[in-house]
């Protein structure tokens, strides 16, 4: 720290003061935790939430169809009766709209390289103390013990959040008990006026005084506010109110006590600068803390961990990212998941940036790196939920926009300048995640459009129907499309030259809100030739069985309000008993030669590859396999379907 003399210390703790203030107590508990989606958050929620409100349309990198119904879903937002200038503004431009997507998913993905760097700098900032205690121990030794905790942390990843997050409570508990207990001593003992920090005159004269040397810092000071992020995005967790209660009453003052504290040892100990906490810890609770300071660590990483689970969820859902393994580990919440693929990728990313970065100040760099640009990008679309949404003054969303982007774009600018120095690492990885997700919804998006282009058309398919032989039962044959059918039912007919007397066009639904009701789940139409179409309705928290005889028979009674006559509402009411069979494709996409090089490489290579090696609409759906026929066909992508 440059000239770390009294008026230093007090400008630092200042910046801190105010920072926790206006950024974590301000800013995410009392304002950003209001805009959830049903109980959840995080930067998809933000998303969910205007695109309940926003029309959005076009070739969007997230496709989504749009039916006048979704406003009566129970958790669907309601619409304002008059739409604002933003509003209006985004449904007519197709830029703006890309522009948001594109802050959602580059949000998230840096959301994602948080639960990697999270666990990181927590445990070895918990488990370097020990170095204070001996000479003999090397930085190597703790490098090597942090990788163990780490590896163990994310093994017991598979029991689940309930499973592992009893004690949770009493060690953060303790742990705040703790932290401002020995911050008062520390204040009482060293330096009882260090609270008149408070004052912003003290950031004055820091700056003024180590210009930019001062700024150069900036980079640790935001270390103080991480977390701040995942306590929206784990809001699926816990209770809204809980939170805000919580924060403002326990963690706020806690923290303000604990750094006041050490500000306070280190002006009178300036020479314990780079072992502040642990210097500053009476010597009769050095290992109780250390072992207190270790479990928190535990905690505050599986707070990111779990984040980053719900994030993929979620991304499944909405279609943009492809499908992984989704478990769910609690029965009480439905927001509680694990993903093994995702869980591994973690603890290898985060066992090789401890074991590379040797436990140095690049991890911290790389840190404060990725939750700023959460925060910065989280500013922008609180600043379009305001207006669309909650119609806030404009001259108040004016305020927190230029007052969070200044703060945020001081912070940013110090840690841009240390991209070299370790910030480069959450860019490697939101790059990663941000490749597989534009590839996975540039496939989805083509092969929508091969399917839009090759439908059957109604005098094809009631030949395909004439020609066929119709045996007893019903057959639920899955498809992307909302309208038509599809050219993969005129393969199908080819090969097996039979349908079910009862064929269903079935389209699995996930809507951008938290959860679709039973009762709202089946939306059900009359085509022609004698077949029907079903939307099946999910919200992106919901689980998407059909395993049983529950599904079938829910079909069947939005089926039968169709019906034309009690004989056909009874021949739906038989055919379950015939025999019951579902019906899925499984498409490769291959682009010709006539395609841009680019972008036969995303298609033929990138998209194959995920479709390959990640799990396949099938294995996703909790659907009765015995009871499965799965139909592949190759989609030509001309170039007639280019974009």
């Amino acid at each position: 720290m440059p000239n770390a003399d009294e008026t230093v210390l007090l400008g630092v703790l200042s910046l801190i003061f105010w920072t926790l203030t206006l950024m974590s107590l301000v800013k995410y508990a009392l304002i950003v935790l209001k805009a959830d989606d049903h109980g959840e958050g995080g930067t998809f929620a933000l998303y969910s939430l205007l695109r309940q409100h926003v029309n959005f349309k076009g070739n969007m990198p997230v496709p989504l169809t749009r039916l006048a119904s979704d406003v009566n879903l129970k958790f669907h937002s309601k619409k304002k009766s008059r739409k604002s200038w933003l509003q209006k503004f985004l449904e007519n431009s197709q830029r703006a709209q890309t522009v948001l997507t594109f802050i959602v998913l580059i949000g998230t993905c840096m959301l994602i390289g948080d639960g990697a760097l999270t666990p990181a700098i927590s445990v070895l900032s918990a488990v370097q103390g020990i170095q204070s205690r001996s000479a003999r121990i090397t930085q190597e030794n703790v490098v090597l013990l942090s990788a163990v905790i780490l590896v163990l942390l994310f093994l017991v990843q598979r029991f689940g959040t309930s499973k592992v997050s009893f004690s949770f409570s009493p060690i953060m508990l303790v742990w705040f008990a703790s932290i401002s207990g020995i911050g008062v001593y520390n204040i009482v003992t060293y330096y009882p006026p260090v609270l008149k920090a408070v004052s912003p005159h003290y950031i004055y004269y820091y700056f003024a005084k180590n210009k930019k040397l001062g700024w150069e810092q900036l980079g640790a000071v935001i270390l103080c506010i991480t977390g701040a992020e995942a306590m929206f995005a784990d809001m699926g967790h816990f209770n809204k109110s809980s939170i805000q209660v919580a924060f403002s009453t326990v963690v706020f003052p806690s923290l303000i006590l604990a750094y006041s504290g050490q500000t306070a040892y280190l002006i009178k100990n300036p020479g314990a600068m780079s072992t502040a906490f642990y210097s500053s810890i009476p010597g009769p609770l050095f290992w109780p803390m250390f072992v207190i300071a270790t479990l928190a660590a535990i905690v505050a990483s599986q707070s990111l961990i779990s984040a980053s689970f719900s994030i993929i969820r979620q991304s499944i859902a909405l279609g943009c990212f492809p499908r992984t393994t989704v478990k769910h580990t609690s029965d009480k919440y439905e927001g509680q998941v694990y993903c093994p693929e995702i869980n591994y990728f973690l603890m290898l990313v985060c066992v090789l940036i401890t074991v590379g970065f040797q436990g140095g100040p690049e991890i911290g760099r790389a840190f404060g790196v990725a939750v700023i640009w959460v925060m910065l990008l989280t500013t922008m679309l609180m600043t379009v939920i305001m207006v669309v949404i909650w119609e806030v003054n404009h001259a108040l969303v004016a305020g927190f926009l230029v007052l969070y982007l200044a703060i945020e774009g001081m912070y940013m600018s110090s840690l841009m300048n240390k991209v070299t120095q370790g910030g480069w690492v959450p860019f490697a990885i939101t790059a990663f995640f941000l490749t597989i997700t534009l590839s996975w919804t540039y496939g989805r998006k083509k092969k929508s459009e091969y399917e839009e282009r090759n439908t059957v058309n109604e005098e094809e398919f009631a030949g395909i129907v004439a020609r066929s032989a119709r045996v007893p039962g019903i057959c639920f044959f899955c498809t992307d499309l909302m309208n038509g059918v599809p050219p993969i039912v005129r393969h199908y007919a080819e090969h097996t030259r039979c349908l079910r007397q009862l064929l269903l066009f079935v389209t699995f639904r996930t809507l951008p809100v938290r959860s679709v009701l039973p009762s709202e789940r089946f939306l059900v139409v009359r085509e022609p030739a004698g077949v029907y179409r079903c939307i099946v309705q999910y919200g992106y928290m919901d689980r998407h069985d059909i395993v049983g005889d529950d599904f079938v028979r829910s079909a069947i009674d939005t089926l039968k309000e169709v019906a034309d006559s009690a004989e056909e509402a009874k021949m739906m009411d038989l055919a379950p008993a015939d025999g019951v069979s579902y019906v899925l494709g499984r498409t490769v996409l291959n682009m010709d030669k006539t395609h841009h090089w680019f972008k036969r490489i995303v298609i033929n290579e990138l998209y194959r590859f995920l479709q390959k090696n990640f799990r396949s609409n099938v294995s996703t759906l909790k659907i009765d396999h015995a009871k499965t026929l799965q139909v592949g066909m190759t989609y030509e992508i001309s170039d007639k379907s280019s974009s």
